[in-house]
């Protein structure tokens, strides 16, 4: 569907004319006209569908029509991680150039004066608001904030938030609206707790979905059947044999990617972190360093999995299996993104890891290639999903010599 058969106002029309917008994904062509017609609405929407667009556009649209008070806050974005609020933030700057709505982003990690810039923005009343939970939080429990009088209330990646524990946060902002602010929630994922919450906050909501995308056909994945203890020697042997570009590396916990990059580092790689623990500056400059080809590899939680958009990323690695397989489908989608469409994604299993795994796989409708494991690294582990629950060290692995060459054991002909 073309946008210009939505019924947005020409002004945000020209600015994504501007931009070379022409036709809605499908999330954009199901949720634009019920947030135009004032529906509360529960989406749900992989990153990359458009998912941003369809609830800013409508709400801007609708914002400048000049309907709603200049010295208020008239919407509310909450995001769960400050670089999802900075990149809603850049898309709302573009959408609004021909449009006199204003916007400011608020999220923590900054210094004083920037903070004193938020308040600035909240207090003088900026017509959107892109925040993250804490730092709103903090505004609201400081007096700078007023809510009262929003008439959009938006939740992206709610699942997402839900899962760094900002259910309270949540129901304290949406405490301070009004009760008939429009609600629009979006999710990646649809598990019962984002349906408790939806039933909670939403006022008969309008669901809307797309079909779960698979990971397009140019990423080439596989993947190590290994023990925890393997996982580390077949990097290093990988990094040795080939050496590292452009690599995104997804590990569990704050913990473990603290460690492994200390390990790599000690290695001679150049490779950085990506944690919540690390100031807003620091986190900046990383992705700054990782997207103009500074840094070789760069290790990190999750918080960098959905919303980032970094291009020609060469291989994801899973050092440890995500949660469940959409999010799997996000962290090896930061791959196959550059010119040539095409990227590897390798995942580390361990036994404990197998169930989670064969979940991904029937995600996937495909048996995802195996590469053997070296018999210097230690004897591996049979596949055994059904019934492995985890078996220990391999005999061996504390000292597990280097192996064969990656490329020499990728090279073998794989499974049609």
């Amino acid at each position: 569907m073309k946008f210009e058969a939505l019924d947005l106002e020409d002004s945000v029309l020209d600015g994504l004319y501007a931009m070379n917008f022409q036709e809605t994904t499908p999330i954009q062509e199901l949720a634009i006209p019920l947030i135009l017609d004032g529906c509360d609405i529960i989406g749900c929407a992989q990153t990359g569908t458009g998912k941003t667009a369809a609830y800013v556009l409508p709400i801007i649209s609708k914002l400048s029509q000049g309907d709603y008070p200049s010295d208020a806050i008239n919407a509310i974005i909450m995001a769960p991680t400050r670089e999802l609020a900075q990149q809603i933030d850049q898309q709302i700057e573009g959408f609004t150039y021909y449009v006199s709505v204003s916007a400011v982003a608020v999220y923590g990690g900054t210094d004083g004066i920037a903070y004193a810039q938020q308040e600035r923005g909240l207090q003088m009343g900026a017509d959107i608001v892109i925040a993250t939970p804490g730092r709103l939080i903090s505004h609201l429990n400081m007096g700078n904030v007023d809510l009262s009088r929003a008439s959009f209330f938006v939740l992206d990646e709610a699942d997402r938030m839900l899962d760094m524990g900002f259910v309270d946060d949540i129901m304290q902002i949406y405490k301070q609206l009004s009760p008939t602010c429009q609600i629009i929630m979006f999710s990646a994922t649809m598990p019962p707790k984002i349906r408790q919450l939806a039933k909670t906050i939403l006022k008969n909501p309008k669901e809307v979905k797309t079909v779960i995308s698979r990971p397009p056909e140019t990423i080439l994945q596989s993947a190590y059947i290994c023990y925890e203890a393997q996982k580390l020697p077949i990097l290093i042997h990988l990094f040795t044999e080939s050496k590292p570009q452009r690599v995104l590396i997804f590990s569990s916990s704050k913990i473990k990617v603290k460690s492994l990059f200390a390990t790599l580092k000690r290695s001679g790689f150049n490779v950085m972190a990506m944690h919540s623990d690390l100031d807003q500056t620091v986190r900046e400059q990383v992705m700054r360093d990782f997207k103009n080809g500074h840094i070789d590899v760069l290790v990190a939680t999750d918080v960098v999995s959905r919303g980032i958009d970094i291009n020609d990323i060469s291989l994801v690695i899973n050092y440890d299996i995500p949660k469940d397989p959409e999010d799997y489908v996000h962290r090896i989608g930061r791959t196959a993104r550059g010119t040539n469409g095409e990227g590897l994604s390798i995942t580390f299993v361990s036994p404990d890891e197998q169930r989670k795994f064969k979940e991904i796989e029937t995600f996937l409708k495909k048996e995802i290639f195996k590469i053997p494991v070296d018999i210097s690294f230690g004897k591996a582990p049979a596949y055994e999903p059904e019934k492995n629950r985890g078996r220990g060290r391999p005999q061996g692995s504390r000292n597990a010599p280097r192996g064969k060459s990656f490329r020499n054991q990728n090279s073998r002909k794989r499974p049609h």
